[in-house]
């Protein structure tokens, strides 16, 4: 009977273990409503110099392919800051381009996130590395996890809008799960 009862709580260790460590992957290292309220100053000062972005509800909203100025001129920022920016998206690539083009930034489609490929190419790209590199995005299971998964700074943001493809919408039910124990941050800087 203590061989089974060990044996089991040996198992529910490890399994335990495994959750532990799939909710550390599953958290961002910070959590803001909008790109705007990114801290870029405390960034610059951890060393970042290079952005990964998603596209979908994090830039833009699901779908589109226009810019809120607010979000240009957020872009725009990011030069005086010194930073390098990266559009990474699931999407193909006519709109990612269109609106990579427009923000005059490189840009990476059918990225496969969470999948590491896409994030290598984009510090490729940006000339960075994984530890001067961010990763921003509103998704917990494709930016956060990814840039989890290399060690990356990662920041989720709100989503813009809750229209969205149908899949993320059931993914998002999974998400609530980690975001309703997540505290947004608090910065005055976008404003």
């Amino acid at each position: 009977m203590d061989c089974r009862a060990s044996f089991y709580g040996i198992i529910s260790f490890k399994f335990l273990k495994l959750g532990c460590k799939m909710f550390k992957l599953l958290n961002p290292d910070l959590y803001v409503r909008s790109l705007t309220e990114i801290p870029l100053a405390d960034l610059k000062a951890r060393g970042i110099r290079g952005l990964i972005i998603d596209l979908d509800n994090t830039v833009t909203e699901w779908g589109r392919a226009t810019i809120d100025n607010k979000i240009y001129l957020w872009f725009k920022k990011l030069k005086d800051y010194g930073f390098k920016a990266c559009l990474v998206s699931n999407n193909s690539g006519k709109r990612v381009q269109k609106v990579a083009d427009f923000l005059g930034i490189p840009w990476i489609s059918r990225a496969g996130k969470p999948r590491k490929r896409a994030f290598y190419q984009a510090t490729a790209v940006l000339g960075t590395g994984l530890n001067n590199t961010a990763v921003i995005g509103d998704q917990v299971f494709t930016d956060v996890l990814g840039g989890n998964r290399l060690g990356l700074l990662t920041i989720l943001v709100m989503p813009i809008n809750s229209r969205e493809f149908f899949g993320t919408k059931l993914v998002r039910k999974f998400e609530r799960l980690v975001t309703r124990r997540l505290v947004l941050s608090d910065s005055n800087e976008g404003e």
